[in-house]
């Protein structure tokens, strides 16, 4: 798996962003799961076969996540059973710490 350089690895900063403290600063990790699969329903998160979910890959940070889940979700926009969704990881990991949406 690969995903672009968005961000820093050690400051979880864009670059650019205007940080001027962007290589000192060391941010913790807010890793993010993208994955998804077949509906069994439209009203409904509960999957038709929990086997072949297509775990798109984790991610440090939510604007690399949704890059990655606006992908599949692309990929698959013909059918409508089919969703992606982003998972929080660093918030079930740690439940005290918050980050950025």
């Amino acid at each position: 798996m690969t995903t672009t350089g968005m961000t820093s690895p050690a400051t979880n900063t864009a670059p650019g962003s205007g940080s001027s403290d962007a290589g000192v600063r060391s941010a913790k990790q807010l890793l993010h799961l993208v994955f998804g699969g077949e509906l069994k329903a439209l009203d409904s998160v509960e999957f038709s076969d929990v086997a072949a979910l297509d775990i798109v890959g984790i991610y440090p940070n939510y604007a690399e996540a949704y890059k990655a889940w606006k992908a599949a979700a692309q990929r698959t926009v013909d059918n409508a059973q089919t969703r992606y969704f982003i998972v929080h990881m660093h918030r079930l990991l740690d439940p005290e710490l918050t980050g950025p949406p």
